[in-house]
């Protein structure tokens, strides 16, 4: 940061107007940071790409149904066989929701079981462009409606609309789940760093501040500029916030404690600080953002929206601890940090603690070091052969066992396995009856089951029943065939669509996104790392490290799921959002190590200055280390397979980026090749000692601090 920057943030008087901006920002942003509910997207198109063919398909409908159509499909069982008493009842059932308001077309049903055990009707729910959020109070009715005067027989609401339902109520109270527990979280782990019962409120509150701006912008870009926002990435950001922003926070926190160390002023103590961490922090954060904006090449529209809603998090949080944290600092003062005030002309504790002495044992044996952690960190990424990240089904997508998947396995034990989740085709009135003769000849297709055609404007619609699982992966090569088959028919111009052609077409989506975006990441950071370091070598080799942490964190996270958790699957998004987040916060500690390690060779060389970075950043990172993964963690309290697979495996892959890749592999190449890490630089060329020598010069003498002058 400039030393005008600099010195307008810790002026005396100056650092007042920055608390009264803050104020009045978040006073204004508050109630519109309580609407971004208001506009997030939650209905199957809103996660599809415009190309898709499923995506086409629902436009298309638009001239036969509404495209918010969500059918609920009730199941009653009596596995003894269903009564005359129990056909009645059914009977009056469907008459009822033939009187609902939100039909859209006529009820279908009761249609029996063969082997008279169960019945099903299909209710087309039209719930309107906020059907997803409508779903459960909808299908609550249609549940109590069923079940009430059942004596003995189950009934169960699936379908679309049961499982809109469950999914939203899973997602209910996300915001305030996810904000307490972050909040539990971070506050518990500033107070175990700082053991300050005071000092901790102010990286809070400034994460609030961020947190609050944040959500008013994303909503006023989601209203006024069709940013796509879901619940996925609103809670996300909650996380990511809270978690980056304190991150930020310790950081410039560490080296201001540092300063006041060697400064009588704080304000001098906090201008030296923000002078040499700002741009380390700037660097970590732009990194972060450049690799969020990275999504925007998602074909996902889920997916490309999170992208900037997580880098405008980002940028606001760091404005915010860059501006307003500093100022609350030099405002309280240095009893802040009772009971372990940082006295002016005290011994700083970093250099002679805990990783000073972790850096001395690395520097005794730094090449096999290296070798053995490299190693072990490709042992445990061999466990990505265990990830079976082709997709969740509805069962899999919930931890526990609601109503929609209670539902749906009971309609595939007395009814085709894909009953009310049809395959529709669209095409041209003309060809009509030789696609349906396509369709239904279509392996996997129930013949019987595919309808007459409907012709409107010289549409034709068609629709015919999976004889596999909806959700299954024999129901998405029945989809395949079925486009195949009804492509073939010159001049018909058809769409397959449906809820089984949009989830796979969802996560063919996800599978280019990943192998696009992933190299466009790496390429984006190492580009960074190069101006950063003013190097080549270094930046090959924290990349390097990088995907190697991500590689053994997503091993290990998929034996976990498999053999502890039990979960059968994951999510197709699941190896990019957790290579995007390790990548782009994982390469954060890196930035600020290697930035001090740089700082400190000018003066004592690389091997020297590796070894006083790591003594003054290791406890620092580690802290910010447990921070992030901490708040990630939080996503695993919610009752949905993703959620939680995202934060254990990013909280996991954050741990062992900042305790074992970091502290440890990055560390240990810095001693073994000392100054040729920052080939080509000037630096490459500085004489350097061994690993050895420097490891007893720095437990014998520490290294003196930088300059109290801003240069």
């Amino acid at each position: 940061m400039t030393r005008s920057i600099v010195g307008l943030i810790t002026h005396r008087r100056a650092k007042y107007g920055f608390i009264i901006f803050w104020l009045i920002v978040v006073a204004v942003a508050g109630p519109l940071a309580g609407k971004l509910t208001d506009v997030e997207k939650n209905e199957a198109k809103s996660w599809l790409p415009g190309s898709a063919e499923s995506t086409k398909a629902l436009d298309a409908q638009a001239a036969f149904a509404s495209p918010n159509t969500l059918p609920a499909v009730v199941v009653y069982e009596r596995p003894s066989g269903l009564t005359p008493a129990d056909q009645q009842k059914i009977a009056a059932d469907a008459q009822t929701w033939s009187g609902l308001s939100e039909l859209d077309g006529k009820v279908v049903g009761p249609i029996p079981a063969q082997d008279g055990q169960a019945a099903e009707i299909i209710i087309p729910l039209d719930l309107g462009e906020e059907g997803w959020n409508k779903a459960a109070a909808a299908v609550e009715g249609i549940t109590a409606t069923a079940r009430t005067g059942a004596n003995g027989m189950t009934a169960y609401v699936t379908g679309p609309a049961g499982i809109a339902a469950d999914s939203s109520k899973a997602f209910e109270g996300i915001d305030s789940t996810l904000l307490y527990g972050t909040i539990t979280v971070v506050v518990v782990i500033l107070l175990l760093t700082y053991r300050s019962p005071v000092l901790w409120l102010l990286p809070v509150i400034s994460a609030g501040v961020a947190l609050t701006v944040a959500q008013a912008v994303i909503y006023l870009l989601a209203k006024n500029a069709g940013l796509t926002v879901n619940a996925q990435s609103a809670g996300i950001l909650t996380v990511l916030v809270f978690g980056a922003g304190t991150d930020y926070a310790l950081l410039l926190v560490a080296r201001y404690r540092e300063e006041l160390r060697k400064h009588a002023d704080r304000h001098a103590a906090m201008a030296v600080a923000l002078h040499r961490a700002g741009p380390a922090i700037i660097a970590s954060a732009s990194t972060v953002v450049v690799g969020m904006l990275c999504l925007m090449f998602a074909e996902t529209n889920a997916t490309r929206g999170l992208g900037p809603v997580a880098a405008i998090g980002i940028l606001v949080g760091l404005a915010v601890m860059l501006t307003l944290l500093p100022a609350l600092l030099t405002t309280v003062g240095r009893w802040v940090f009772w009971p372990k005030r940082p006295a002016f002309g005290s011994r700083e504790p970093t250099t002679t603690g805990f990783w000073a002495k972790i850096g001395a044992g690395i520097a005794r044996r730094a090449r096999l070091t290296w070798i053995v952690t490299t190693l072990v960190l490709a042992a445990l990424a061999v466990g990505i052969v265990q990830l079976d990240a082709s997709g969740l089904t509805n069962a899999q997508s919930f931890r526990g066992n609601p109503d929609s998947v209670v539902g749906e396995e009971t309609v595939s034990r007395h009814f085709p396995a894909g009953a009310g989740n049809p395959v529709v085709v669209v095409s041209g009135a003309g060809q009509a009856d030789a696609v349906r003769a396509a369709f239904a000849g279509t392996s996997g297709i129930d013949p019987a089951s595919v309808t007459p055609p409907v012709i409107r404007n010289g549409t034709a619609y068609v629709e015919g029943t999976l004889t596999a699982p909806a959700d299954s992966q024999a129901a998405y090569a029945t989809v395949d065939r079925v486009r195949d088959a009804v492509h073939a028919v010159p001049g018909a111009d058809a769409l397959v669509g449906g809820n089984t052609a949009i989830n796979l077409d969802v996560q063919r989506a996800a599978e280019h996104d990943r192998n696009l975006i992933i190299p466009i990441v790496l390429f984006v950071v190492f580009l960074i790392l190069m101006m950063l370091l003013r190097a080549v070598i270094g930046p090959v080799l924290l990349i390097a490290t990088v995907v190697l942490s991500f590689g053994a964190a997503l091993g290990a996270s998929a034996l976990v799921f498999r053999h502890i958790f039990g979960f059968e699957g994951a999510d197709t998004s699941l190896p990019l959002f957790v290579f995007v987040f390790l990548v782009a916060l994982g390469i954060d500690y890196n930035i600020f190590l290697m930035t001090r390690v740089r700082e400190e060779s000018t003066r004592h060389g690389t091997r020297r200055g590796a070894l006083v970075g790591l003594a003054a950043t290791g406890g620092v990172i580690t802290s910010a280390g447990l921070v992030l993964a901490g708040t990630f963690a939080v996503l695993a309290t919610l009752p949905l397979t993703g959620f939680a697979e995202i934060g254990f495996a990013v909280a996991f892959g954050v741990l062992l980026d900042t305790i074992v890749v970091r502290s440890v592999l990055v560390t240990a190449l810095n001693l073994d090749l000392g100054r040729h890490i920052w080939w080509p630089s000037r630096l490459a060329r500085q004489p350097d000692v061994p690993a050895e020598q420097a490891a007893a010069e720095a437990m014998r003498s520490p290294a003196p601090g930088p300059a109290a002058r801003l240069d």
